[in-house]
């Protein structure tokens, strides 16, 4: 019998640990137990009902063929428009590349600036598909050590002493997941003057932009065009499942960045891409505004929650929709504490191994992605838990 072997890329890929989390919930779930989710990073809105409706007559119109390779114009333009009307900055559509979700414009990004044997740095904790995208170029990802006391902030100056002749540049994320955090533009613009000093790329992951609660949302284009960014209509949007981002790259990267659009997408998804025009009218805005006060009032009652059962918030949750918590006072392993959790008060969370190495059992991610009634309930459930 022939024997059949994997690629040795796959061997390198961790699975999500909160997949065994989430998989036990749903099975809890359809056994009819209440389980509160906060694990998963997906809003519980559902894309505005203007923008479903485009996405609807777009069906109906049959406009459901391919889109050229970068993505609609009227997209890129409504696109590139917002970037002026909300951020006071000039993006050229052409520098834009709509990509299916914010993980082909990783993928794309991967591919485009990592040569086989070169290294990406970021900070630890990170968002772990990052790391395999680059796997599947044949480079890696080095995650550098960061501390709570920081804001898990990588300490930039200390950027030239990780950097090595291997190292292609540095990808970072505000609104950061796991943790919530907001950079500010004074730390993006020393982290984009030190990468350049050293000859390599910067790449901003902005996929939370829009949802932040405390500090400036701002865009890292604004302070140089040579910047990479990766954005999304997941999170603000509420369009998880249509599979729909998108990524800027600088003038020069524009040609490389087309032919690898071309062949590893074809198009992102079309119906999607109309519906997604819609998104940038000033009634879906005002309704994805209101959205975000949703979700800061969840963000309080969580933080004011967290601090009164003695659980502390280890980052500035300053937006996305996370909480990044320390649970060493009640556990020396996040993952089995996140699956007694579930089976015992039925609330799941993420353990942090999923996002780091450095002290990774000592934490857990909180996503603030269901309603307050129920936010509230998980904190009775959780502080029965640890008094238990």
């Amino acid at each position: 019998m022939q024997k059949h072997t994997l690629a040795e890329r796959v061997a390198q890929i961790a699975p999500f640990q909160v997949m065994a989390v989430l998989a036990r919930a749903k099975y809890l779930a359809s056994l009819g137990e209440d389980v509160i989710h906060l694990e998963v990073g997906e809003p519980d809105f559902t894309a505005v009902e203007a923008v479903a409706k485009a996405g609807v007559a777009a069906i109906q119109s049959g406009n459901t063929g391919y889109t050229a390779a970068t993505g609609l114009p009227e997209l890129k333009q409504a696109i590139s428009d917002d970037y002026l009307a909300r951020y006071d900055v000039a993006v050229s559509p052409e520098r834009i590349i709509v990509t299916p979700g914010a993980s082909g414009a990783l993928l794309l990004m991967a591919s485009l600036m990592a040569n086989p044997g070169e290294e990406v740095l970021m900070p630890d904790p990170c968002y772990p598909c990052n790391r395999h995208f680059l796997i599947q170029t044949g480079a890696n990802a080095r995650l550098i050590e960061t501390r709570p006391d920081d804001g898990f902030e990588m300490e930039l100056s200390a950027l030239a002493g990780h950097w090595n002749e291997n190292t292609s540049g540095l990808w970072l994320a505000s609104p950061s997941n796991p943790t919530g955090a907001v950079l500010s533009k004074a730390y993006l613009t020393e982290a984009w003057e030190k990468v350049q000093a050293l000859g390599g790329h910067l790449l901003v992951d902005e996929i939370y932009q829009g949802l932040v609660y405390d500090g400036e949302d701002f865009s890292a284009l604004s302070i140089a065009e040579d910047i990479f960014v990766i954005n999304s209509f997941s999170k603000y949007f509420a369009m998880t499942g249509w599979r729909l981002g998108w990524i800027v790259v600088p003038e020069w990267a524009i040609e490389g960045a087309t032919k690898l659009a071309q062949n590893l997408f074809i198009s992102a998804p079309t119906v999607s891409q109309y519906a997604a025009v819609r998104a940038f009218q000033p009634d879906v805005l005002a309704e994805c505004e209101s959205r975000r006060q949703i979700l800061n009032g969840r963000r309080l009652i969580l933080l004011k929650g967290l601090k009164d059962i003695g659980l502390p918030v280890v980052a500035p949750a300053q937006g996305a929709f996370y909480v990044y918590v320390d649970v060493s006072s009640v556990t020396q392993d996040a993952m089995s504490w996140c699956l007694a959790l579930l089976e015992t008060e039925k609330v799941a969370l993420t353990p942090g191994a999923d996002f780091g190495i450095k002290d990774a059992h000592k934490y857990v991610r909180f996503a603030y992605t269901c309603d307050e009634g129920k936010l509230k309930q998980a904190l009775v459930r959780i502080a029965r838990f640890i008094a238990s």
